[in-house]
């Protein structure tokens, strides 16, 4: 339970309600998350932006590295919910079970190749908080393993995104049970 009131669909501002019929109609629930963000307009539709952008669109990376990077990301955040939550989205995006089974074994166990676990190691690193001690030459690395900057900077970016909203969930209790 949050540990603040969540606003039910009739409390949240019109746009913000008919973004949320369209959730309903797909899903039929509305995610804790959503109707945290649905507190205020525009935290809400800066963080859509940015799912859209980052996770939902195809772009640089490939949905198995994004949600790869969302479970480690997640679980290195002690972030319960949005690994239940990833888990799901990364099968609608095609993963399977046992893909999923060795991400949240951490990166030695992925069945992938050694470029891209070098960049979801480096994704963990980034996502602690002595990441400012990350050096030029571990993203030389990474590009000395094929990776170009707009994929090691989409990488970092959706490592930041995750340490956001697993900050927002673990901070007002989102997931947890009464």
């Amino acid at each position: 339970m949050a540990h603040i009131p969540l606003p039910q669909l009739e409390e949240m501002s019109p746009p913000i309600q008919e973004k949320a019929k369209a959730i309903l109609e797909k899903s039929g629930q509305l995610g804790e998350i959503f109707r945290l963000l649905a507190i205020d307009e525009n935290i809400y539709n800066t963080t859509d932006v940015m799912v859209q952008n980052y996770l939902l669109k195809q772009t640089h990376l490939p949905y198995f590295t994004k949600e790869a990077i969302a479970l480690l990301v997640s679980k290195e955040n002690s972030c319960s919910m949005c690994v239940d939550v990833h888990k799901k989205i990364a099968k609608m995006l095609g993963l399977t079970q046992e893909q999923i089974d060795q991400i949240l074994q951490g990166v030695e166990a992925i069945e992938t190749d050694e470029a891209t676990k070098a960049l979801l190691r480096f994704c963990v690193r980034a996502s602690r908080k002595d990441n400012y001690k990350i050096t030029k030459e571990e993203i030389d690395a990474l590009k000395a393993l094929g990776w170009r900057d707009q994929e090691i900077l989409e990488a970092v970016a959706i490592t930041g995104y995750f340490n956001y909203i697993n900050t927002l969930s673990n901070v007002f209790g989102l997931g947890n049970e009464a």
